[in-house]
């Protein structure tokens, strides 16, 4: 939940529709997560985590499934020495193909984490419905005021859009329920990027990250039953060459690790402490009361959002989440997670020449390899290092003795007040694995 209203007074913002046009800032670097290095060597020291099991009917053997391929996790630390990359930063070969292994876990606050069940597995052969208007909420994921979605982009095999939003939980107080602002504005955003080729149809240019998320917003401000509501946003669009545009508005983020390393991460945009920028439809009521008897007016726009642009490489591991993951977990936690998780299953190797990523990863990104007995898929990689970070960051929410990012925040901004140990809140993360492929030989005719 962006902005929690006990810490700080969640101002609305005025729908208001707008072009989408500003400077691209690149990342260049490496960047640290808050208060640690942006790379350090993997820690040794064990990590205690729930276990986690894909989303099947064969719920019992799939965990068996994944306690036979954790048991194999390696304890061993792996070099932090970065060996001379196999592939090359400037493009793949013209043999090659990038496949994005997507997957996603959640959950809501205060309810239990079951890895079994609140993960979600894409198929980018699914079909995406528009959205309706008072569609019911239990088809909605368990994921409280959170919200994500992925999908195809375009016509373009194997091109993928996604995106994180966190409703503002401030609207609460006007009795409004954030989850159909961020719920229907992942839906309208899912079924824009699909439709993303009849969109920039004459223009000449693809869809970018920003645009998506302009018309999503566009398309919840029409929306009827959307009456009030505000949220943050993460939108990333990874393309077939390899290439990742992010468009950030908020608190919600990204990291992208290599190697045992934190490459890049977002930065959170925020107007003041738990504040942060956000999309909102405003009733007219309340801009009248707010033009009558005073009051800031947060106008946050697509436009506002942060947007960098990446190259990708084999076995790199994307990680977009919502707040309740990056104020509960340092960029550094999440990179021992995902470290030791690729290593105990191959993925990543340490060698005399440093980490180095397995050639072939399809037998970790498979679904339905080394099935189980009752015939139910073992898990893959992508959903179990989503598993696996949501069951860390849900561990680390209520632990009231371990203070995490949010509580260091609290610390720097307000020295005199006392917050011990985590946050609680709806956490909702999406993982790409990505993945350098051998292209299929091109037909003869």
């Amino acid at each position: 939940m962006a902005g929690t209203p006990r810490a700080a007074k969640v101002l609305p913002l005025a729908c208001r529709l707008a072009t989408t046009t500003s400077v691209v800032r690149p990342i260049v670097g490496t960047k640290g997560s808050q208060g640690t290095s942006g790379t350090a060597p993997f820690s040794t020291k064990p990590t205690v985590l729930p276990q986690a099991t894909t989303c099947s009917s064969g719920a019992l053997d799939t965990a068996a499934a994944l306690r036979r391929r954790r048991s194999t996790l390696s304890r061993a630390p792996i070099s932090s020495i970065h060996p001379r990359a196999t592939y090359s930063t400037d493009g793949p070969p013209p043999s090659s193909k990038f496949v994005y292994n997507v997957a996603a876990s959640y959950i809501a606050k205060g309810r239990a984490y079951d890895p079994s069940t609140h993960v979600f597995q894409f198929n980018p052969y699914n079909r995406v419905q528009p959205p309706k208007g008072g569609r019911g909420k239990a088809s909605r994921p368990e994921s409280g005021q959170d919200a994500f979605f992925v999908s195809r982009l375009g016509a373009v095999p194997g091109e993928v859009a996604l995106g994180v939003a966190d409703g503002v939980g401030g609207w609460m107080d006007s009795g409004v329920d954030p989850a159909d602002f961020s719920h229907a504005f992942c839906d309208y955003m899912a079924a824009g990027a699909v439709a993303a080729a009849a969109t920039m149809r004459g223009t000449g240019r693809p869809l970018t990250a920003r645009q998506l998320m302009q018309l999503g917003y566009e398309a919840v401000c029409r929306d009827p039953a959307i009456k009030a509501g505000g949220s943050t946003a993460v939108v990333g669009l990874l393309t077939a060459e390899g290439l990742l545009e992010v468009a950030n508005l908020g608190d919600s983020g990204f990291i992208l690790l290599r190697l045992n390393g934190v490459h890049a991460s977002s930065e959170p945009q925020t107007h003041a402490f738990n504040t942060p920028y956000q999309l909102s439809v405003v009733p007219l009521n309340m801009l009248m009361r707010a033009a009558t008897f005073g009051g800031a007016q947060l106008m946050d726009q697509p436009r506002d959002a942060e947007v960098t642009r990446h190259r990708l490489r084999h076995g790199d591991v994307l990680v977009f989440a919502s707040d309740g993951l990056w104020d509960n977990l340092f960029n550094q936690d999440v990179l021992r997670i995902v470290s030791r998780t690729m290593a105990g299953t191959g993925a990543w190797t340490s060698t005399e020449r440093g980490v180095q990523v397995a050639p072939d990863l399809r037998p970790h990104t498979t679904q339905g390899e080394n099935a189980t007995s009752t015939g139910a898929p073992s898990p893959t990689l992508q959903s179990l290092l989503a598993t696996e970070i949501v069951s860390a960051a849900k561990f680390a929410s209520v632990n009231s003795k371990l203070d995490g990012p949010f509580a260091k925040e609290v610390k720097k901004y307000y020295p005199n007040e006392i917050w011990r140990g985590g946050k609680e809140d709806d956490i909702c993360a999406v993982v790409v694995l990505v993945s350098e492929e051998e292209a299929p030989a091109p037909a003869n005719l």
